[in-house]
């Protein structure tokens, strides 16, 4: 070998042992703003229509058609709406809706713990579908997870 290939292999092999903190921070730093904007894409919108409801007669509406069942899990009619966005848009969705209703530490640890069964439902079947595993099986079961978790947890917080 020439000896200036053989100078850059032991200048690679000394960059390799380095560690650039100044492109680590940066890469760091550009990483979180990126996932920053893509969660703020759905909490902020999220948060603006749930606000909007609240000031309109459709929230006082929805969270009566669901206070019979809501109440079973111990949570109020309007936090159907946060197991709604939950369930079909994603987490994040749930994040925005849950920072616009007053809900007690116990209603808000019952519906944390009922979509961490049960949330993103329409991507995460499809996802399950091209593996080749029976959806509704699947379905049926995180459901049901989050179901008897609301019910679990209602009895004992």
């Amino acid at each position: 070998m020439s000896e200036n290939c053989l100078k850059s292999q032991s200048i690679n092999k000394n960059d390799g042992n380095k560690w650039n903190y100044k492109q680590t921070i940066i890469k760091g730093t550009k990483s979180g703003l990126k996932t920053t904007w893509e969660l703020t894409k759905i909490i902020v919108p999220v948060y603006f229509v749930v606000t909007f409801l609240k000031h309109t007669f459709l929230l006082e509406f929805i969270s009566n058609v669901f206070k019979p069942f809501m109440n079973i899990i111990g949570l109020p009619g309007e936090a159907a709406i946060v197991l709604v966005l939950g369930n079909m848009v994603n987490i994040y969705a749930a994040i925005g809706a849950i920072a616009t209703l007053t809900l007690t530490p116990k209603e808000i640890t019952i519906i944390a713990v009922m979509l961490s069964f049960s949330h993103s439902l329409f991507m995460e079947t499809a996802v399950a579908k091209k593996t080749g595993i029976n959806v509704l099986i699947i379905l049926t079961i995180r459901l049901s997870l989050a179901l008897a978790s609301g019910l679990i947890l209602n009895i004992l917080l």
